[in-house]
């Protein structure tokens, strides 16, 4: 049973770093904000790893779920820097703060 986790483990590592060295830059942060449902997928299947017995399995599972959370806190922590990005009201304060223009404020 182990040997089972730590082969899906292994793999869906291989499988992620291929699928992130894929990817363009610019998609990689809407992409984070999907990926956050995946990760609390990955979070209930690590309590649910837990439940086996034996210290490996414990062992692994912990590591899975402190993983998967900071996977989720960090696509949220982006998620909300590219949307703070889009705020018209602090992007108006920081023109205003700068001095510069934005095309929507030219004429």
């Amino acid at each position: 049973m182990i040997t089972e986790l730590l082969l899906i483990l292994l793999l869906a590592a291989f499988l992620g770093v291929e699928l992130i060295h894929r990817i363009p830059s610019r998609l990689h942060t809407p992409l984070m904000s999907g990926t956050n449902a995946i990760s609390g997928i990955t979070i209930v299947g690590a309590i649910l790893c837990s439940s086996v017995e034996g210290p490996v399995a414990s062992v692994v599972a912990a590591i899975a779920l402190f993983a998967a959370s900071v996977n989720v806190v960090g696509g949220y922590v982006v998620t909300d820097r590219m949307l703070r990005m889009f705020d018209v009201s602090e992007t108006a304060g920081r023109t205003a703060a700068t001095g510069h223009q934005t095309d929507e404020t030219e004429t």
